[in-house]
């Protein structure tokens, strides 16, 4: 936990590709007001200078962060405590890097019989292998196989060899995965399936982060998980704010050191997706980390993809999968969808630079605050 102070009133929370780290640009509150007595709720608006709490904590090899407007919740540091115990938790459950956890015991034995699984993440388990059918299989949590075969798994890409990619591909689909709802129970239908769940894991751990936080009376906080992942409720206190919600900032995709785009979060979730740190070169030809799943080859031709969805893991995974489906499905997908908004930054076609393109979202979300 940490607590400081900085001279700025009006907060913007900035990403690195896509959001920066928040405890950068965050309001800080000022250690030396705070005492060993339990602050008060509000009573009436907020103070004219309004400050936020920071808790944070490593998990998911990432940074997870809350944001509380301070004084506003007598509980809120215990609340916010036992919900980073809760993604301790999580970790532990859904991670493929730890033998002990539910994950790696799936992929040890449910090839040879069906596994029971933990409600929650039977849950989880199923809206993903919905997700895979509604954007025609671009995301998929069997896709672990591709990752290891291009290298990004340890985070060392490489050229895989033909045979090998071949033999991964033949690995990957989640209409090998038989769910059972009756016994919440998990079965593969070959040999050598195994789950991943890197591309939702975070954004899942957010929303029971969140659920925790509201069962202890807490409505109004911002967490992010590893910076690609952010989940907002209630109201920042700022004095003077017109709309409800959080501000986060955008960084240009090319040139992360200005911001290009302000989005408002209330009561929902965002996620971005992208290559900008992760790939390697062969040959001259850029490879990144995001495979798309029916190829077997890292998806090209869009540099960031930020999903704005009711909750984290849908932000998370949709942000993944339309960075492999491209902007026309990805547009088509968010008009069939009114929840669901998309940003997403392409290169630009007739002239250097990058061209952004939107669908789902209003001026109310979000708002331009540089030159492309």
């Amino acid at each position: 936990m940490s607590a400081k102070r900085t001279s700025s009133r009006r907060q913007f929370l900035k990403g690195q590709s896509a959001l920066d780290a928040l405890a950068e640009a965050a309001e800080r509150i000022d250690p030396e007001s705070s005492s060993g007595s339990a602050p008060a709720p509000w009573q009436g608006p907020p103070p004219e200078e309004a400050y936020l709490l920071q808790f944070g904590r490593r998990a998911m090899a990432c940074e997870f962060e809350v944001f509380l407007n301070a004084g506003q919740y007598r509980d809120g540091n215990d609340a916010v405590v036992e919900a980073l115990d809760l993604v301790d938790r999580l970790e532990d459950q859904l991670t493929v890097y730890r033998d002990s956890s539910e994950i790696s015991a799936v992929n040890r034995r449910a090839t040879a019989e069906s596994v029971a699984v933990e409600s929650r993440l039977y849950a989880l388990l199923e809206q993903a292998v919905e997700l895979h059918r509604q954007t025609h299989r671009a995301f998929d949590i069997t896709s672990g196989p591709l990752s290891k075969v291009w290298g990004f798994y340890r985070r060392q890409g490489a050229m895989p060899a033909e045979s090998d990619l071949a033999a991964a591909l033949g690995l990957v689909g989640s209409q090998f995965l038989e769910l059972d709802p009756a016994a919440q129970s998990v079965r593969f239908k070959k040999q050598g399936v195994e789950l991943n769940l890197g591309a939702i894991g975070k954004g899942y751990a957010l929303d029971r982060a969140a659920e925790s936080m509201l069962a202890a009376g807490v409505g109004d906080f911002l967490w992010h998980g590893g910076q690609s992942s952010i989940l907002a409720r209630g109201s920042q206190a700022t004095q003077g704010a017109e709309e409800p919600g959080w501000l986060v900032g955008v960084r240009h995709p090319m040139r992360p050191e200005k911001q290009i785009i302000e989005i408002r979060l209330c009561n929902r979730a965002l996620g971005t997706s992208g290559a900008g740190t992760q790939f390697f070169r062969h040959r001259g030809k850029r490879y990144g980390h995001i495979i798309d799943p029916r190829s077997g080859w890292p998806a090209e031709g869009v540099i960031s993809t930020t999903v704005l969805a009711p909750t984290a893991a849908e932000a998370d995974a949709l942000a993944t999968a339309f960075y492999i489906l491209g902007p026309d499905q990805a547009v088509a997908w968010c008009h069939e969808r009114a929840a669901i908004g998309m940003l997403m930054f392409l290169p630009a076609k007739t002239r250097q630079g990058v061209d952004l393109i939107t669908a789902g979202v209003t001026e109310q979300d979000w708002r331009l605050t540089g030159q492309l």
